[in-house]
């Protein structure tokens, strides 16, 4: 199951503890920001797209969207949103649970702007009843994250 390669990958680092399960969905961010007891906002999403072959994540705010012509200038294709088989095949987790955190080694992993406005953020853990909550510092280094990037609607690097 998803939730246990994060909770192996969290034990090597000495926080699996800081996980947290849920006894109802946070499959989305209004469920999430329900069971958390947070505003919709902190709940770190992670959106899947297929970039060529390879499958790539974009961790942005709750309440941030992607932005086409953003998304475009940055990666030079139109943005193309995995479908929940391909999620589980090239990522490693399902849509819902899907995290940036022990994922396939052929993903790659981006963080959007759109989060730097928060002193902690709520990422899934690869279930559809689980998150951690993370500073910006500790998403960055955990996540094995390629860049920050700036594809949401709304939202400008500082």
């Amino acid at each position: 199951m998803s939730i246990e390669k994060v909770k192996q990958y969290f034990s090597a680092l000495g926080i699996e503890n800081r996980i947290q399960e849920f006894p109802v969905s946070s499959a989305t961010v209004e469920l999430a920001a329900q069971a958390l007891g947070c505003e919709g906002a902190r709940i770190a999403k992670t959106i899947s797209f297929m970039l060529d072959s390879e499958a790539i994540l974009i961790v942005t705010a709750g309440d941030a969207k992607i932005d086409s012509a953003k998304y475009k200038a940055y990666f030079g294709k139109k943005a193309k949103m995995l479908t929940p088989d391909e999620a589980v095949e090239l990522i490693g987790h399902a849509v819902g649970g899907i995290c940036p955190f022990a994922v396939n080694d052929t993903s790659k992993i981006y963080l959007d702007v759109s989060l730097k406005r928060f002193q902690t953020v709520f990422p899934a853990c690869g279930s559809s009843n689980s998150a951690i909550e993370l500073t910006i510092p500790e998403l960055e280094k955990y996540s094995g994250y390629i860049a920050w990037i700036d594809v949401c609607k709304n939202y400008q690097v500082d």
